[in-house]
């Protein structure tokens, strides 16, 4: 058994509204810059609808993930090397911009400049990519605009694959929102697919990045993932994806989509899992007993043995408790409501869900029921008006046994709480009927409704015994020409130190140096004042004319 650590995550569905504030401050942090105009490493996806980009899904289209091949070995659905060296300069397996949407921006000028006429002018929208202009016809949640639509739901992949049983009429359906990050995967198949090795998973946290000075931009990475969650930068010429917001992990901060996140669905935890047996769970022949197989190689963080293990390998012991603490595991492993997306693609994906069960109380009322009954709730699980196919199709690789159990517990919860709230005697049989304890069941609710912030991300730093100010601005792989790290100056003030990296927008990484007597710029770090938002700690020299000396 080697025991290694890996940042995970977990969202709640049932918490989602879609206002994509997520989507928005990590675009504003990560992409907002030339070549990037089309990239969303975090985007929020309405469902049914095909996604982004359209149909990604469909590993047939694509080509993306692992298969596994007729003696039980994984393989690349790409294909190998040989394969890869035929197409490495004209690689047929990739999303166009089409596939994407063609980002734009609006005329303003045209607004301020049109001379007075009898119509009022009007911002036409122009592309960004070619400067000319264009008509709107796709975006990163298209689905959203359109959802329910005849003409955009039939393109939606795991809707293909639902019984044809399972009609989706468009009066008698609803949507629900799915945010998407890279998954981190314990088995990328994109890390895999680069021919000049560019694509790496951290050892310490497992956060997989990409190595600007070595990427070479054959986008292999791109058609590998089966997620769709690797760009191409074509300002660069390089692949950029998702860093799990790595600079603030270091020091002890959520990712910027969780900060920011209006529903407060996301948790941040660190998992222990057996890095022998990843291999092993990629390959069970079943699909439908991936989402076992992949939660058996996370251990328990408490167990003697994993612990020993773990301090064996060079876990610290501040890790470990962080492990112990963690919502992830939690949900995972002690109350099972959380799934991965997707584990068909065998890439052991490290972002959980919990699947939404806020439509069955609204079903269930309407038709003048109690809607909070325990025995109500589990009847209408049936009934959902979104299948239960199509969630263990998005979840489990189609197998229902798994999602019914969980939606059966988020049930169980809602219906044991309420009597719990009208001061009404408990149910011990509700917790009992899913196979949990009251104390367990009242500690799951607490995780998923009342959670704080430092339960909700439970994040060990990544520098212990170090100086707070030499850590306060951490590298970035983004730090290239054009790339967020070019900056002279920071936000906070006479430029806080050195290049800036996109995770110094919060203040709380900067706490050291803000409080602090002197300033971050001097004689070892020099840099540039801005005067625009320099906060008076300090003078550097040539600031002020030296008067001394002078008549």
């Amino acid at each position: 058994m080697r025991v290694m650590a890996q940042m995970a995550m977990v969202m709640n569905l049932d918490k989602c509204i879609g206002c994509h504030t997520c989507s928005v401050t990590c675009k504003q942090a990560w992409t907002n810059r030339p070549g990037t105009e089309y990239v969303w490493f975090n985007n929020v996806e309405t469902r049914p609808g095909q996604g982004y980009p359209r149909t990604y899904e469909d590993q047939d289209r694509w080509r993306g993930g692992w298969v596994r091949d007729a003696r039980g070995r994984l393989r690349l659905r790409g294909g190998g090397r040989l394969h890869k060296l035929l197409h490495i300069f004209a690689n047929p397996k990739l999303p166009s911009i089409d596939d994407y949407y063609e980002p734009w921006t609006y005329d303003y000028d045209t607004l301020t400049s049109a001379p007075l006429g009898e119509h009022f002018p009007v911002a036409r929208p122009r592309s960004l990519i070619s400067g000319k202009p264009m008509k709107v016809e796709w975006s990163a949640n298209w689905d959203d605009d359109l959802g329910g639509s005849t003409e955009i739901v039939p393109g939606d992949p795991v809707l293909a694959r639902v019984s044809e049983q399972i009609r989706l009429e468009l009066e008698q359906t609803f949507m629900f929102y799915l945010p998407r990050i890279c998954e981190h995967c314990l088995n990328p198949s994109c890390v895999a697919s680069c021919p000049s090795g560019a694509m790496y998973k951290r050892v310490e946290d497992g956060i997989v990045l990409v190595d600007q000075d070595r990427c070479r931009g054959w986008r292999m990475c791109v058609s590998g993932c089966p997620y769709k969650k690797v760009y191409f930068n074509h300002k660069t010429g390089k692949a950029e994806k998702c860093t799990l917001c790595y600079p603030r992990i270091e020091v002890g901060l959520p990712t910027v989509c969780s900060e920011t996140c209006v529903g407060r669905l996301r948790y941040l935890g660190l998992v222990l899992y057996d890095m022998d047996r990843v291999t092993e769970a990629a390959s069970v022949p079943d699909e439908r007993d991936l989402y076992e197989a992949q939660k058996s190689i996370l251990l328990d963080p408490r167990d003697p043995a994993v612990v020993a293990a773990a301090r064996a390998e060079g876990i610290s012991d501040e890790w470990i408790e962080a492990a112990q603490r963690s919502p992830v595991h939690a949900l995972i492993h002690t109350y099972q409501v959380a799934l991965p997306l997707h584990p068909e693609f065998r890439t052991v994906p490290m972002v959980w869900y919990i699947p939404p069960l806020s439509p069955v109380v609204d079903a269930v009322s309407r038709d003048g029921h109690d809607g909070e009954d325990i025995g109500n709730l589990f009847g209408a699980l049936e009934a959902l008006r979104i299948p239960i196919e199509y969630l263990a199709g998005l979840f489990t690789a189609g197998d229902t046994t798994v999602v019914e159990g969980v939606l059966r517990r988020l049930a169980a919860m809602r219906s044991y709480m309420r009597d719990i709230n009208l001061g009404r005697e408990t149910q011990p049989h509700i917790p009992e009927s899913v196979g949990m304890t009251e104390e367990q069941m009242y500690e799951m609710y607490r995780l998923l409704a009342l959670a704080k912030y430092e339960e909700r991300y439970v994040i060990p730093t990544a520098y212990a015994d170090v100086d707070p100010g030499s850590v306060e601005e951490p590298g970035c792989s983004l730090s290239f020409e054009g790339g967020p790290g070019m900056y002279e100056s920071g936000p906070f003030g006479e430029a806080s130190g050195q290049p800036v990296p996109v995770a110094v927008e919060t203040f709380h990484a900067l706490r050291h140096r803000q409080t602090g007597d002197g300033m971050a710029a001097n004689a070892t770090r020099p840099s540039r004042v801005n005067l625009l938002n320099w906060d008076g700690r300090g003078a550097p020299v040539g600031m002020f004319p030296d008067s001394r000396g002078t008549e």
